[in-house]
C-alpha cells in the first residue's frame, strides 16, 4: 500500500495513519471489524509481522488506533477555525497590553487615542507567552545545586524553550537587553511533507561563561496551531535500520527529504524554490559547524518544550546517524520540557548508546500531570519508549528523579479524580505563591482562566511552561530513598 508520492526506502517498514482517508463508518470498524488494520484505505502500511492484524488484538489495542485517529480528524476540521481564533485571542491580549490594561484601552478609545499592536513588534506576545510574561534568567537556585554547570543551563534552557514561542524581534530585544547575550538568529524551517514553513527555533550565544556556551532552542507546540496538535496525537512511525522505529511527524518536522528520507547532504536543487527555507536539521547542522569552529572550547546544548522537546533530542539522534562525530562532542547536553515520546525500544537503546558514547547529559523535565510527556502510548501496539534521566515535578514543586513519570500513559480512570482535586490545588497555589515567593510568582487572569479549564481537563493548563519555569527555580529534591536514577 505504500504510496508512490514518496520514498520509503530509507526505513526498513512503517505505519503511516491517514486521518483525513477515515470516514465515520472506517471509526466504527476500528472498533468492531474483524479485518486487518493493514487493509484499511486511511493506514499506509509495510510491516513485516503481524503487529497491526486487529484481528488478534484485544479492545483496548484498537480503541488507542481509534482515539488517534479522532483526534486528529476533529482537528483537521477546525484547523481554520482554531488559527483564527487564536490569532483574535492573541490580538486581544495584546491590543490590552499595549494599552495598559482593559480599562484604559476603553480610555484610550473613548479619547481615539488607542494603541494599535504591531504583530512584527518586540512588544507583541504569543498565547503562550501572555500566560507567563517572565523575561529575566534567575540563577540564585543554582548555589544549591550539585552540579552547579547543570543548573545554569537548565536555567537558560527552560527560559529560551519558553521564548522560541516568540516573534523574532521580541526574542532578540529579549536575549540582547535582558539577557545579555549574543542574538544569532530566529529562523523558519521548511516541512518538506507540507509543504509549507511549520518548524521555529532560534539561536543564541552565551559568552558569559567558560566554556561560550551556544543554544539552540526549538518551538514547541503552539496552543492554537492544529498541525502541531496532530504530531503529537499521530502515533505514525517510520523503522530506520540500525536505529528503530521514530515518530513520522517529528521526523518531517525536524527535516524529513521526501525523494531521499535522511541523505547526509541536500543540495537547494532538491527543493522547488530556491528561496523557500531550508529544513531544520540541515540548516542548524550546518550554522553550528560554523560558530564552533570560531572557538575550540564552545559547547552547544539544545532545548525545546512539547513538540519543541522532541525535536531537541531527534536533533542529535540525527547527528549520530549521519556519524557527524565532531559536532557530537561538542554537545554540552539535551534539556527537555513537557516532551513527548520519539521512538521505540530500539530507538532509547540506539541512544543510550549514542548519549554515552559522546558523553552527552540527556535531562527530560516532566511536571505533574502534563499529559504531552504521556503521548505517544507506551503500550503493546505503539511501544514508544521515554529515556534519560527523568526530572519529576509534583504539584508542590518537589522534585523526584525517576526512571518514568507516574501514571506513564494517562489513561488510568482510577487517577481522574485525584488530578481533578490536584488541579483544584493548583488554582488555589496560584494565589499562595506571589505572597510566598514574591510578585514574580503572581499568574494574571489568562493564567488563572486555564488553571479554571484544568478542573475538568488537568493535563492542559499542566503542560503550560509558567510551571515549568516555577518548578526549575522554585523545585527542591525529594528524599534519596525515595528517587532513583535511571537505569
Amino acid at each position: 500500500m505504500a504510496s508512490s508520492s514518496c520514498n520509503k526506502s530509507f526505513c526498513s517498514n512503517y505505519m503511516l495513519l491517514k486521518p483525513e482517508e477515515c470516514s465515520v463508518s472506517d471509526l466504527a470498524r476500528i472498533l468492531f471489524s474483524s479485518k486487518n488494520l493493514g487493509q484499511k484505505e486511511f493506514v499506509d502500511v509495510d510491516t513485516p509481522n503481524e503487529e497491526l492484524n486487529m484481528t488478534k488484538e484485544p479492545l483496548s489495542r484498537r480503541w488507542v488506533f481509534f482515539i488517534s485517529i479522532l483526534v486528529q480528524k476533529v482537528l483537521i476540521k477546525i484547523a481554520k477555525p482554531l488559527a483564527g481564533f487564536g490569532n483574535t485571542i492573541e490580538y486581544w491580549l495584546n491590543l490590552q497590553n499595549i494599552n495598559g490594561g482593559f480599562f484604559r484601552l476603553i480610555f484610550n478609545s473613548l479619547r481615539g487615542r488607542a494603541v494599535v499592536p504591531d504583530k512584527e513588534s518586540a512588544a507583541y506576545l504569543s498565547f503562550i507567552g501572555n500566560l507567563d510574561k517572565r523575561v529575566e534568567l534567575d540563577f540564585s537556585k543554582i548555589v544549591e545545586e550539585v552540579e552547579g554547570r547543570r543548573g545554569y543551563d537548565e536555567a537558560i534552557s527552560i527560559m529560551a524553550a519558553k521564548a522560541a514561542y516568540e516573534n523574532k524581534a521580541w526574542i532578540e530585544t529579549t536575549v540582547n537587553q535582558h539577557w545579555k547575550m549574543d542574538f544569532v538568529g530566529s529562523f523558519d524551517f521548511w516541512n518538506d511533507y507540507q509543504q509549507k514553513a511549520t518548524t521555529q527555533a532560534f539561536v543564541l550565544q552565551d559568552k558569559n561563561v567558560d566554556p561560550e556556551l551556544i543554544v539552540v532552542a526549538f518551538r514547541g507546540t503552539e496552543f492554537f496551531n492544529s498541525d502541531d496538535w496532530i504530531s503529537d496525537f499521530n502515533l505514525s512511525w517510520y523503522d530506520i535500520p540500525g536505529m528503530g522505529k521514530v515518530h513520522a511527524g517529528f521526523m518531517k518536522a525536524l527535516g524529513l527529504q521526501k525523494s531521499h528520507g535522511w541523505p547526509k547532504e541536500i543540495e537547494q536543487t532538491d527543493t522547488n524554490n530556491i528561496n523557500q527555507p531550508s529544513p531544520a536539521y540541515y540548516f542548524l547542522r550546518k550554522l553550528l559547524k560554523q560558530l564552533l569552529e570560531k572557538n575550540e572550547n564552545a559547547k552547544f546544548v539544545v532545548t525545546g518544550h512539547s513538540l519543541g522537546g522532541a525535536l531537541a533530542i531527534l536533533f542529535p539522534a540525527i547527528l549520530a546517524y549521519h556519524e557527524e562525530s565532531w559536532l557530537l562532542k561538542r554537545l554540552g547536553g539535551v534539556y527537555t520540557f513537557g516532551q513527548p515520546r520519539v521512538g521505540d525500544e530500539n530507538f532509547v537503546e540506539y541512544m543510550k548508546e549514542q548519549l554515552a558514547k559522546y558523553e552527552v547529559p540527556y535531562y527530560r523535565v516532566v511536571y505533574s500531570n502534563d499529559m504531552v510527556p504521556r503521548l505517544p502510548y507506551d503500550n503493546l501496539t505503539f511501544m514508544f519508549k521515554h529515556f534519560g534521566t527523568c526530572i519529576y515535578y509534583n504539584s508542590l514543586y518537589k522534585k523526584q528523579i525517576l526512571g518514568e513519570e507516574p501514571d506513564k500513559n494517562g489513561l488510568a480512570l482510577l487517577l481522574f479524580l485525584p488530578k481533578m482535586l490536584n488541579a483544584g490545588w493548583e488554582l488555589i497555589r496560584s494565589c499562595i505563591l506571589p505572597c510566598v515567593n514574591g510578585w514574580k510568582y503572581q499568574e494574571g487572569g489568562l493564567l488563572l482562566f486555564m488553571r479554571v479549564v484544568g478542573l475538568l481537563l488537568p493535563g492542559i493548563p499542566a503542560h503550560c511552561p509558567q510551571d515549568y519555569v516555577n518548578a526549575t527555580r522554585l523545585g527542591s529534591l525529594k528524599t534519596s530513598q525515595s528517587s532513583k536514577r535511571l537505569a
